[in-house]
């Protein structure tokens, strides 16, 4: 059982004719729990701050327009995969047995990526075993 996990967010663009990313948050999860809770309030986070309710009285009126039906919603997604219990139990068992998880969305300029992996795995990778001589 793997039992610390270091999990990211990215946002991803175009910045002069190259890919660039943007550090949203990492966090190192003491429990696969607290992995997986952190990686659904990221993603709640971001689908906040890009799809507001436009009735919050913090925002000026008319400070917030829809987008056009072509555009990808990518809050609906990330709210979608936070709710989905499914998915969930699913990304609990492949970061269980050690693997890299990534949730990726994209609209039509920034792809949002989060990461979990765990520390354990990441440490197992690093080990390379020394090479052993016979004793002279």
């Amino acid at each position: 059982m793997h039992d610390e996990f270091l999990c990211h967010v990215t946002a991803y663009g175009i910045c002069g004719g190259q890919r660039v990313g943007v550090p949203l948050g990492t966090y190192r999860a003491p429990t696969l729990a607290l992995a997986l809770w952190w990686m659904r309030d990221r993603a709640c986070w971001i689908a906040e701050r890009l799809d507001p309710d436009p009735d919050n009285p913090l925002f000026p009126a008319n400070s917030i327009a829809p987008v056009a039906d072509t555009v990808p919603d990518v809050p609906s997604v990330l709210r979608a995969w936070c709710g989905d219990t499914r998915r969930q139990e699913q990304v609990a068992e492949e970061l269980a047995a050690g693997r890299l998880v990534r949730v990726a969305v994209s609209d039509d300029t920034t792809e949002y990526e989060l990461l979990a992996e765990s520390v354990d795995a990441l440490r197992m990778q690093r080990f390379v075993p020394a090479l052993s001589t016979p004793a002279a």
